[in-house]
């Protein structure tokens, strides 16, 4: 590897001495990376390469020194001139301090009305059937909102709408019984 030129263009700085590129000054540059992290900058390799962002040297290059990077710094030197990587930021501005190609993405909001749903679903036993009803309306609301929206909760809305289902049907059933309990005795 110590044979082998770094990529053209504007490359992390290379220690001959050490073979390895230079880590990044960032606050961060420093923190230990984990195994997840080096499959992160790896994933963004694979996908510039296929893109011709990278020819098969860099990409064999940049895959090698991934493995054997120990920081933060070093994994985004890597990584620092393709589009996924972390954007270039002038000294007097201030950096992010961990690049979002090692963040996890954010988490979904839940669905109020989901909530709404499997709540008076639940609540509907204790009450004789009373909320079966409102259970079903929170719930194929909810279904319609997340479908719309991408937001959390089908499995609650779902849930909330089968004890409505359920509870309804019960009641349905109980009158129709007593119906035909009453015209049978007429």
């Amino acid at each position: 590897m110590s044979g082998m030129q770094p990529w053209q263009g504007s490359p992390p700085p290379w220690d001959k001495g050490t073979g390895s590129w230079q880590p990044l000054a960032t606050p961060q540059s420093a923190m230990r990376a984990a195994h997840t992290d080096r499959d992160r900058t790896v994933d963004v390799l694979k996908a510039a390469y296929a893109e011709g962002r990278l020819s098969a040297e860099e990409y064999s290059q940049r895959f090698d020194a991934a493995h054997r990077a120990q920081t933060y710094g070093q994994l985004s030197q890597l990584v620092g001139d393709l589009p996924s990587g972390p954007m270039a930021v002038p000294f007097s501005a201030t950096a992010q301090s961990v690049p979002m190609t090692f963040l996890p993405p954010k988490p979904r909001a839940t669905n109020a009305l989901a909530v709404a749903s499997l709540t008076l679903g639940v609540l509907s036993l204790p009450t004789m059937g009373l909320l079966g009803i409102p259970a079903l309306v929170t719930g194929h609301v909810a279904k319609s909102q997340i479908r719309q929206r991408g937001e959390e909760g089908d499995l609650m809305a779902s849930i909330g709408l089968a004890i409505g289902w359920v509870v309804t049907a019960g009641w349905v059933a109980l009158v129709l019984f007593g119906v035909l309990l009453a015209a049978t005795h007429s």
